[in-house]
Order: structure tokens, then C-alpha cells, then sequence
């Protein structure tokens, strides 16, 4: 016999089943897809302490962290600087590896809040061994192929994506003001609405933006593209005589006409995240810049994605940096910075966060403000639904589709800026059967050198053991006629070139590799004997002369005696692409993203300044015809280069005929 409950026992047990249900479905409210992403950030934020909030506001470097660390501060990102690796010689799956380590860890805290793991990708993923290397922005800009750079972004998403990680600190869209900053090749130009242009990279590591997406909000479109950055908020290509991290004196039409206008573009793009600038605005520090921080890219432009400092940006605040840690947190958390990069004392910030918080001079809002921006790019990224990599990507990293994108930036990036000694006369494109050609220049076998800073470590590497790549000379050996003796000699003497006969000389010389204040330079120097190698060889027989720089160097001295001359700047690890068009399979089409200087007490000089008195304009660049092309227009009988090849085709059979016989 059924036996009746009394009605209040009755109520309660009800009452007890509908707050079971309520807290199982709200405990999962953060983890449903199916919800808006509001939502999600609202739901979680209300479960966090403070404790796990500012554990997600702290960005360590990996080489620092370990699983426990994780766990036990509720860091919510990692990253690598230039050089950190999982070890010396680390595979594709080693980077895959690592990061789950880390991953792991996090999704075992409490909340399961998965980490974002950033890596500088700013010319590829140029951390990792066997990546495709393409050319450094300066070059990029010269290309003038905002389709090309769409295309870089998304081979370099993918292998980013292939190793794990689902962050890149790029693109820098810095408006490069003074050649003399070391960091200038990291610029697409001087000019302002050509940087804005090459914001379209971010639709290339982000993906296309849904029609009709609020503006301002981040967009990720899936598991082979990662959340972009745009840096270095703002006016780091300004600063007084190009020094790094320095001052920039700027009256507010210029700040709002030349520097700010790229990151309008970048925020209608999309762009998840956007990172200051070590350097200063008329004397106050931007990681402090509270009115362009807050007011104008969070009030103004309604960024919606989160600002993240740059390397222990923080400290710098200060002079000396790190003399005042308190100040500094309180100054750049107040100003604006959601997610800091304090890759080694990340114990001393989260407790000195915490003791502003406790003592009431950081409110909870802010606090609030920060980890809600930082929730939503993890959200948009997709982080909460696959928070773990797998190896489904790993032939992605330097793969031919990737290395064929890159060679075709190569090509389109050289700047063709004399070409013979008298316009009747052109030397380039260069014939691929002669009886002996030589190669000279410290940079014509160094892949290191034609790779530039930010190239495996943080100072970029010498020689060819470093990474997989065609060096420029590898390329031209490939592009000549088997019959073309090649000789390669670093530095010939005079009696050498002499006694060779050679039917014509590439000469390959320009910078070491630097990466930020260590590449400032206040005379613009080829790197030596390069000056030398010029003079020497060039004034002993007909020459080509290939500068491999971050930015236009002094050249005007050797003018007279150079017969052709090009700008490859930093081209990376695919070399092939500048024999392509040495030797005619492509034609010349680049245009200068930078003016090319006469001396450097010119500097500095932009497009539109008074005293515009270059050597060659910005915009400038001589163009020649493909090999295709010529033959279409010119016909074979007025081109004696086709000739030649006929020639050559001609021997060859006879010598095959011969041979069977």
C-alpha cells in the first residue's frame, strides 16, 4: 500500500530536485557553446575570486612555469619570448607536447579555465625549427600585395595552430618615422596609409570577419587561426632619432593622422588584442597612458579585446625599471593593461595586485574590465571547446604550399633601384648560360643573415645550420644554365677577379641580424667588408649588388661603380625568390616602403617633409618584364637572351646526340 508523503515533506522534496537541476545546468552555463559569449563571460566572472582573477590578468614565460605553477597561481597565459623552445632541437610534436603540459594543469583548476598561449610569429613562426620563414614587414610593405599578405597571415595561423598554440604578437603595424630604429624592418612603411593597408594580414591569422559582426569585438574563426595582436600602441616608429623605447614628441593631429589610423583598421578587422609600447608620448610612459589606454582605444574606438604589456613593460614605467614595482602595477592595471607580461616575477605582481585591490586603490571594476576581456578572447578563440592541441597539424610547419607563398614574397618584395650605368643599357635581367659568374658577399651563403633578427632566437642566428632554407646563392646555382660555372669567394682580392674573366659578378652584402635596441644605429653602415667586397669587385668587372638589410643603409658612395643594384631587405628562409627574379622568370615590381636616404644627417625624412631630398623616393622602384613576358612583346629575333637559351637548347641536343651515338 502506497504510503502518502505529508504535503510539506512533499514541497521541500521538490523544492531540493528544482535546485539540484538549477545548479547543474548554471555550473555548465560557461561551458555551453550554445550560449553567447556575454553570457559565458558573465556567468563565469560571478564564480571567480579575486585569486583566480588576477592569476588571469599574469602572462609568464613558459621556461619559468611548471604545471604546479599553474595550478596553484591560476596563471591564465603562458608564452614563449625569442628563443624559448621546449629544447634545443625541438619537433613540431615537442611543441605540441609542451603546451598541453601546461594546458593540463590549468583545466585542473577548480574552474577549468584553459590558459593562451602568445608566441612572437612576426615574419612566420619563426621560433621553430623548420618553419617557413617569409620576409620581415619593410619588405612585406614594398610588395604593395594586400592579398599576398592575407595569405602569409593564414599559412603562418596554421603553423602556429600546428604546435599548439593559439596566440601570435603580430602584426606589428608600427608607422617607422626614422631608419635608425632598431626595429624598423618590423614597420611596413613610413607612410600611414600604407601600414593600414597591410592590416589585412590579421583577416589572415583571425579569418574573415561574419557580415554584420559588432565592430571592435574579437572574431577567431576556427582551430587553424589564432587571436592577432596589434602593436606597439602606439607611436614606437616615432621616437627622437629612432631610439628604441624612447620618447616620441607628437602634437595630437599628427598622433591622430600618422600613427593612430592603423589601429582603426585593426579594430574594425577584429583584432583580439592589442600590445603597448615600451616607449613614451611626449614624456609619459604608454604602459601608464591612461587617456589613450582606456579613454581613447577602449572609450573611443571601443576596442573590446584586451591590452597586453609588453616584456616587463610594467617595470619600465620607472627609471631605473624596477625601482618603484608598486607604483608600476598600480599605474599601468589603473591606466588600462588587462593582461601583463611578467614573465619571471609573476609571484611579486600578483601579490602587489592583490594588496591594491585589498587596500581599495584598484577597484573591483577594473579588476572586472580586465578578466572579462581576457575570458572573451579565450571564448572567441575556442579555447573552452578544444583547449588541447593534437598532432593533426604538424605538416603544416614549412610545408611547399607555405615555402611557394613565401618565394613569391621574396619576388615581389625586391626594389630594382638601378638598373646599368646608362638606361640603354640595362643589366638585369641577367643572361642564365655565361662561361663564369662569380658570387661574392658575406651574406650570399648565410641564411641567418637573409633571415634577420627574430629568427629562431631572439637576435636572429649565423650560417645555415639553424633552420631549413635556400640560401641566395643555393638559388642562383639552381637558376643557371648547368653549363654557368658558378664561383663563390666571400671576399676576393683584385688579383682574383682579374684572372677569372668573369662574365659578370652578385654581389650580396648589408646587416647583421638585430632585433629591437640592439639595431639602432646612428650611421646606417653595410655591415663590413661589404663596402669593400662593393668596391673591389664591382670595380673590377660588371656588377649586381643585393643589399640584405632591415631598412635603406648608406649606398651612395659606391653608386658610380655599381652597375644594378637591389633592395631585398629581409627576405627569410626562401632565397630561390631572388634568383627568380635576378634571372628573369619574374620581373621586378617592388616599390620602396621607405625613403632611401643620400647621408644620414638627412634623417629623419619622410614622404611630404620639406627637406625631401632622397636618393631614391619613397614609392620608387624600376620594373622589368618576366622572361614570359618578353618574348610575347619583343618576339625572339630582338631578344638575344632567348636567343642564347635557343643556343643552349641547341648545344645540349647535339651534345646528347653524340653522346647516345
Amino acid at each position: 500500500m502506497l504510503r502518502i508523503l505529508p504535503m510539506s515533506l512533499l514541497w521541500m522534496v521538490v523544492l531540493l530536485w528544482w535546485l539540484v537541476v538549477a545548479t547543474v545546468a548554471d555550473d555548465f552555463l560557461y561551458k555551453d557553446q550554445n550560449q553567447p559569449v556575454a553570457a559565458r563571460v558573465k556567468d563565469l566572472l560571478g564564480r571567480m575570486t579575486l585569486e583566480e582573477k588576477i592569476g588571469q590578468m599574469v602572462q609568464i614565460e613558459q621556461l619559468a612555469a611548471t604545471p604546479d605553477i599553474m595550478r596553484h597561481y591560476f596563471i591564465g597565459s603562458l608564452l614563449s619570448g625569442g628563443g624559448s623552445v621546449p629544447n634545443p632541437h625541438a619537433t613540431v610534436v615537442d611543441w605540441v607536447n609542451m603546451v598541453n603540459k601546461f594546458q593540463n594543469a590549468s583545466l585542473s583548476t577548480r574552474l577549468g579555465i584553459p590558459m593562451i598561449y602568445g608566441i612572437d610569429a612576426v615574419h612566420g613562426h619563426n621560433n621553430v625549427i623548420n618553419a617557413t620563414i617569409f620576409p620581415h614587414n619593410i619588405g612585406l610593405g614594398a610588395t604593395r600585395d594586400t592579398d599576398l599578405v592575407k595569405r602569409i597571415g593564414a599559412a603562418t595561423a596554421a603553423e602556429v595552430r600546428a604546435t599548439g598554440i593559439p596566440y601570435a604578437f603580430a602584426p606589428c603595424i608600427a608607422v617607422c618615422r626614422d631608419p635608425r630604429w632598431g626595429r624598423c624592418y618590423e614597420s611596413y612603411g613610413e607612410d600611414t596609409k600604407l601600414v593600414e593597408s597591410m592590416t589585412e594580414i590579421i583577416l589572415g591569422l583571425q579569418g574573415e570577419i561574419p557580415e554584420g559582426s559588432r565592430l571592435g569585438v574579437p572574431y577567431v574563426a576556427g582551430k587553424d587561426k589564432v587571436a592577432a595582436c596589434a602593436k606597439h600602441f602606439v607611436a614606437d616608429g616615432g621616437t627622437i632619432h629612432g631610439i628604441d623605447e624612447n620618447n616620441t614628441v607628437i602634437n595630437e593631429h599628427d598622433l591622430l593622422s600618422i600613427h593612430m589610423p592603423p589601429y582603426y583598421d585593426s579594430i574594425i578587422k577584429g583584432v583580439s588584442t592589442v600590445m603597448v609600447s615600451y616607449s613614451s608620448l611626449n614624456g609619459l610612459r604608454m604602459h601608464a597612458n591612461g587617456d589613450l589606454i582606456t579613454g581613447y582605444l577602449k572609450g573611443k574606438l571601443d576596442f573590446k579585446g584586451f591590452v597586453i604589456s609588453d616584456w616587463e613593460g610594467i617595470d619600465r614605467i620607472t627609471s631605473p625599471p624596477h625601482s618603484n614595482y608598486t607604483y608600476s602595477v598600480l599605474a599601468s592595471i589603473s591606466a588600462g593593461i588587462d593582461l601583463v607580461m611578467a614573465p619571471n616575477n609573476y609571484v611579486e605582481f600578483i601579490n602587489e595586485l592583490t594588496s591594491l585591490v585589498k587596500n581599495k586603490f584598484i577597484s573591483m571594476d577594473r579588476i572586472d574590465d580586465a578578466v572579462t576581456r581576457i575570458l572573451r578572447v579565450k571564448f572567441t578563440t575556442g579555447l573552452f571547446e578544444n583547449p588541447l592541441a593534437d598532432y593533426s597539424m604538424v605538416n603544416e610547419v614549412g610545408s611547399q604550399a607555405h615555402r611557394e607563398i613565401a618565394r613569391e614574397a621574396v619576388r615581389k618584395s625586391l626594389v630594382l633601384l638601378k638598373n646599368g650605368k646608362t638606361v640603354d643599357d640595362p643589366m638585369l635581367p641577367l643572361p642564365k648560360m655565361s662561361l663564369k659568374v662569380l658570387v661574392a658577399g658575406s651574406h650570399a651563403d648565410n641564411l641567418g643573415y637573409q633571415c634577420g633578427g627574430w629568427t629562431i632566437g631572439w637576435q636572429g642566428f649565423s650560417g645555415n645550420e639553424n633552420t631549413t632554407g635556400t640560401t641566395i646563392l643555393n638559388g642562383i646555382k639552381s637558376a643557371v644554365d648547368p653549363i654557368t660555372e658558378i664561383t663563390y669567394m666571400e671576399n676576393p682580392n683584385t688579383e682574383f677577379i682579374k684572372s677569372n674573366n668573369f662574365s659578370y659578378a652578385i654581389v650580396v652584402v648589408g646587416e647583421h641580424p638585430y632585433t629591437e635596441m640592439f639595431g639602432d644605429s646612428s650611421n646606417l653602415t653595410i655591415a663590413d667588408p661589404g663596402p669593400s667586397i662593393i668596391t673591389n669587385v664591382c670595380g673590377n668587372v660588371k656588377c649586381v649588388v643585393v643589399i640584405i638589410s632591415g631598412r635603406p643603409v648608406v649606398i651612395e658612395p659606391y653608386m658610380s661603380v655599381i652597375d644594378a643594384l637591389v633592395a631585398a631587405w629581409l627576405p627569410g628562409t626562401e632565397g630561390q625568390g631572388v634568383a627568380d627574379v635576378l634571372f628573369g622568370d619574374h620581373g621586378f615590381t617592388g616599390k620602396l616602403s621607405r625613403t632611401w636616404f643620400k647621408n644620414v644627417d638627412q634623417l629623419p625624412m619622410n614622404i611630404g617633409d620639406p627637406h625631401y631630398d632622397p636618393l631614391f623616393p619613397f614609392g620608387f622602384g624600376l620594373t622589368t618584364k618576366s622572361m614570359t613576358e618578353r618574348s610575347i612583346s619583343g618576339g625572339i629575333a630582338t631578344r638575344p637572351f632567348v636567343l642564347a637559351i635557343l643556343v643552349s637548347v641547341f648545344i645540349s641536343l647535339s651534345l646528347s646526340r653524340r653522346h647516345i651515338a
